[in-house]
């Protein structure tokens, strides 16, 4: 009890600062992730999800989960290694695999939990990560974990990434450079041809989280790699079960070495329970979906075109590519931005702000990421409710 009572006084004081800052989160409670979500009895646009492709409440998917539960039970009951890797687990890595181009695959419990897993698996301490500073959260705390050295380069400054490398010449162990495929919060994608030359060339291994562009971008949805056409060249990807195919967990594809490797050393893949059957069996039925259905890609790029043309013609400066399945909405102090999306709530939006430090100071922003199942007349209503740029919210 002592600890707690010498703790308290820095946990209000740290909350209190937020507040005062405009920082301070709170959990909120959605009845599920589709287009329209229900928040305290109110009905909402929903533009904040990563269900991109409107997979999670899928009829078909719900049937898949319906009949796993018959055959498979809930749980796996078990890590992988013990006895928690079920056939239908086997289905889902080597249907990864094939959808990735890739020899192997390997399922983790969640995205956050590959991108720990492999580079901490990965990198030791005679070795060196470089990483884009805009990377997600989950793969600095890889890179910290697994005791190497940590270089970060300027965002997508392929310049300053090689000077980086240059300056570790004299290191023994490897050189890892690690990047998303696409970024979640600008909306940019890597370059990674550039960056797959750069890393032959200095002889360093290239990890690409692909997390965002898995399933939404690339003319058949496998990734920033289709995109750009370099897909047999990039020796690890890291994707993700819980954006574009509406689902939960994560995985990481390459080699067979590279997967057997992962298995004997990835601590958050050997010490965590398996994912549930349900949503491996569930993931089957997703994957089929995304490669047939290229509708979905399309509808959600149409969607996010009219956003962005019409959100600029209201003076309002956004970024992201096109092609990337969000466009950002730049504010600048977060404030403001929480103001702007209190009053878009008002008028049936959920679009929550973006502040730091998720993003840089002064760079706070709304997210809008469209579904393939929105409606028009909800994209139209989404725009009619920004109010024109440099005006009273």
């Amino acid at each position: 009890m002592r600890i707690l009572e010498t703790m308290r006084p820095r946990w209000i004081e740290t909350l209190v600062r937020l507040s005062a800052q405009s920082l301070r989160r709170e959990l909120r409670c959605f009845n599920r992730s589709g287009p329209i979500v229900s928040l305290n009895g109110k009905q909402l646009i929903n533009l904040a999800s990563n269900n991109y492709l409107g997979l999670a409440d899928d009829p078909r998917l719900l049937s898949s989960a319906k009949d796993a539960i018959e055959k498979y039970g809930l749980g796996s009951g078990a890590s992988p290694l013990v006895s928690g890797h079920f056939e239908v687990h086997e289905m889902l890595e080597t249907k990864l695999a094939e959808f990735k181009g890739a020899e192997a695959s390997l399922v983790f419990s969640s995205g956050y939990a590959a991108n720990v897993g492999v580079l901490s698996a990965l990198a030791t301490p005679r070795d060196v990560i470089f990483l884009d500073a805009l990377v997600h959260a989950s793969l600095h705390d890889g890179a910290r974990l697994s005791g190497a050295e940590v270089r970060r380069y300027r965002h997508n400054d392929l310049e300053d990434l090689r000077r980086l490398i240059r300056s570790t010449s004299s290191v023994r162990g490897e050189r890892i450079v690690v990047t998303d495929g696409v970024f979640s919060m600008d909306g940019d994608f890597a370059p990674l041809p550039e960056l797959i030359e750069l890393c032959e060339e200095m002889n360093a291994i290239l990890v690409v989280d692909d997390a965002h562009g898995t399933g939404i971008v690339g003319e058949n949805g496998r990734g920033t790699a289709e995109y750009f056409k370099v897909e047999e060249r990039i020796p690890v990807q890291i994707g993700t079960l819980s954006k574009a195919f509406g689902l939960q967990g994560g995985f990481v594809v390459g080699s067979r070495t590279l997967i057997d490797f992962i298995i004997n050393r990835a601590r958050s893949f050997i010490y965590s329970t398996a994912i549930s059957p349900i949503l491996a069996a569930t993931a089957l039925c997703a994957i089929e979906i995304v490669k047939t259905e290229g509708w979905r890609r399309q509808t959600a790029r149409n969607h996010r075109l009219c956003l962005k043309e019409r959100l600029q013609e209201k003076g309002y400066e956004i970024k992201g590519e096109i092609d990337a399945p969000m466009i950002l909405v730049m504010i600048g102090e977060a404030a403001e931005t929480l103001e702007l999306s209190s009053k878009l709530e008002e008028k049936g939006i959920f679009a929550p702000a973006i502040r730091p430090p998720t993003v840089p100071q002064g760079t706070s922003r709304i997210r809008l990421a469209p579904m393939a199942t929105h409606s028009v007349e909800q994209i139209e209503k989404a725009i009619d409710a920004f109010p024109k740029r440099n005006s009273t919210f």
